[in-house]
């Protein structure tokens, strides 16, 4: 039976390109890895728990141990950056690499199900026990990389966490500006400068004089900013998002990427 979330021909031929390479063990995944990546973006996408995936996918512990795996050598966030470069082609841009990327963060809720979890107290006065996640996008709109933390961590460690992994997957040799809430310190932003050598900028929202037509102040967000909001927003579709339910930074992240990978899989149908 084939679901919606299904990859086309044309999503697996780009993504196998990066799952069927050759593991330490000399190991070369088939292509039953195709069912492996169509069960964990129908999991993403529709939120069910392991052990109700339809049995069309094969044995739920099968997706669940390869998923593990992926989630501890970060292949998904990988998997993320090659398909961001295939979609930027795709828009028509001339380089596969961003000059520009945009980051922001969005609180959610922690639902973990017992046990120790990386969940702490975050948000307005520390409210809310839950995990921000950390996107990045370019000027397409279109996530590059993402990661998720305990909420209560500081805006410029984000941000700091975020740049350190655009430079280790090498998303960083075009890379002029990098776009931050001005949640970052200025310190934060100009110390980071200096280390990654590419410049992080704060943003922020301004105000425009009162609008002819409704006689009110209206919002008028900086060019690009706002598009890290609408990914964020998208983002929100995937029901396993809902809220933070994984125990674990590895796996909350896993599947953020994994909401992310959908995203981008929408322009290379």
């Amino acid at each position: 039976m084939a679901y919606k979330t299904d990859l086309t021909d044309k999503q697996w031929r780009i993504i196998k390109q990066v799952l069927t390479q050759p593991s330490k063990r000399g190991r070369r995944y088939g292509e039953g890895t195709r069912q492996v990546v169509n069960a964990l973006l129908y999991v993403a996408h529709t939120g069910c728990q392991w052990r109700y995936l339809p049995d069309a996918f094969g044995p739920w512990t099968r997706i669940w141990s390869q998923f593990r795996r992926w989630s501890e050598n970060d292949t998904l966030g990988v998997l993320l950056t090659e398909l961001h470069k295939a979609a930027r082609e795709t828009r028509g841009r001339e380089h596969g690499l961003p000059s520009l990327v945009v980051v922001d963060t969005h609180l959610s809720r922690g639902a973990s199900n017992g046990g120790v979890t990386f969940h702490n107290q975050g948000g307005p006065r520390g409210c809310t026990k839950g995990a921000k996640r950390v996107v990045a996008v370019d000027v397409t709109g279109l996530p590059l990389y993402a990661l998720v933390v305990p909420a209560g961590t500081s805006e410029s460690v984000c941000v700091e966490k975020l740049a350190s992994r655009l430079v280790a997957f090498g998303q960083n040799k075009r890379l002029d500006v990098l776009l931050a809430d001005k949640g970052i310190s200025a310190k934060a932003a100009e110390r980071l400068t200096k280390e990654h050598g590419f410049e992080v900028r704060r943003y922020g929202w301004t105000t425009q004089p009162v609008d002819p037509m409704t006689g009110r102040k209206v919002f008028k967000p900086l060019k690009h900013s706002w598009k890290v909001e609408a990914a964020h927003a998208q983002l929100g579709k995937s029901r396993r998002l809902a809220k933070s339910f994984e125990n674990t930074e590895q796996s909350a992240t896993a599947w953020l990427n994994l909401a992310c990978i959908a995203m981008v899989l929408n322009d290379l149908k």
